[in-house]
């Protein structure tokens, strides 16, 4: 207990300069500023301005945006809002007008369903699984989200041709 008491008021006395100056605080200042901004340590132009300096390649630059493609980017986003738009309308026409007298409707609401779905879980792939990070795991996780689609595809044109339908299937489950 007495060593814990001696040891705890000798110790700022210890790091502290001729000068009266804090050592320990002036050497956890330079160090941090080593580590902080190791571009401005070894560049001897960088000059001081206000905020700090301006150090190329970090967070300082503007994002430079990539041109706009067809497969990525704003077209593909489009695409998504105006396929989630338009199934509010298509699942409330799909209902009023039942799947067995407009089969076309039930078709196109199966397809939208299926594409919904499947934009949404590769985006969930490619936020979270994307294969510069998880090299095997990514891919694997990509074909086996398009295989399952196509698999979901397949299946849904064979219940809507050769049985009741995707609307009438729900249309007997809500009413049982």
């Amino acid at each position: 207990m007495a060593s814990s008491t001696l040891l705890r008021s000798t110790l700022p006395r210890t790091f502290t300069s001729a000068t009266g100056r804090n050592v320990w605080t002036d050497s956890i200042i330079a160090f941090s500023s080593l580590i902080l901004h190791p571009k401005a340590r070894a560049s001897s132009t960088t000059q001081y301005v206000p905020g700090g300096p301006i150090i190329k390649g970090t967070v300082n630059d503007p994002v430079e945006f990539p041109p706009p493609s067809r497969t990525h980017g704003s077209y593909h986003w489009a695409f998504e809002r105006l396929l989630a738009a338009s199934l509010v309308p298509m699942t409330a026409a799909a209902f009023v007008t039942s799947g067995s007298s407009y089969p076309v409707f039930d078709g196109l609401l199966g397809l939208s369903l299926v594409m919904h779905s499947h934009i949404g879980f590769d985006s969930m792939i490619v936020d979270y699984l994307h294969k510069r990070k998880f090299p095997i795991l990514g891919p694997i996780a990509s074909w086996t989200l398009r295989t399952a689609t196509v698999g979901v595809l397949v299946g849904v044109y064979q219940f809507n041709t050769n049985d009741i339908g995707l609307t009438e299937l729900i249309a007997k489950v809500w009413t049982a």
